[in-house]
């Protein structure tokens, strides 16, 4: 493994043990050349998945792999300041990833990805769930915003 400090191929593993939900591995290794420590996850990975983005006028555009952490980051922009457990972050992504994996499909459309994340951004926190629409749905006025607050309200009273 190459170390993100000084770019040396020679790393050591200095302790491996699982996460919690027993979905990946965590190392800390340390560079032999610079002495930095740090940590890499080992994830299991079914099968390439092609992740195909919406084009102009709702065609298909690019097709790009599956990346889990254009997923992280997405998720944790929606949720920052939310005071939301790590833990439970990852536990989404992963499922999420696992849904994505085994679905038997070769290529996965952009907006099948963006809804799992709404769904379980839903059902974690609310304000996350709607910063994440923000942008998926892509709001452009303030009325867009109440109203769908308006629906996110009426749904957590039913």
């Amino acid at each position: 493994m190459r170390c993100p400090f000084c770019a040396h191929d020679d790393t050591q593993v200095k302790d491996s043990r699982p996460t919690e939900d027993n979905a990946s591995i965590r190392r800390r290794r340390q560079c032999s050349s610079c002495g930095a420590r740090f940590t890499t996850f080992e994830r299991v990975q079914l099968r390439e998945v092609v992740v195909v983005k919406s084009g102009a006028n709702g065609e298909q555009g690019r097709r790009e792999p599956f990346d889990r952490s254009k997923l992280e980051q997405s998720i944790a922009l929606a949720s920052r300041k939310r005071g939301i457990d790590q833990e439970r972050l990852d536990q989404l992504i992963s499922g999420i990833q696992r849904q994505v994996e085994t679905s038997g499909e070769a290529e996965v459309p952009s907006s099948h990805i963006g809804e799992l994340v709404m769904e379980g951004l839903r059902q974690i926190d609310s304000v996350a769930y709607i910063r994440f629409a923000s942008v998926y749905r892509d709001f452009s006025e303030a009325r867009d915003f109440e109203e769908f607050a308006s629906t996110v309200q009426q749904a957590a009273k039913e």
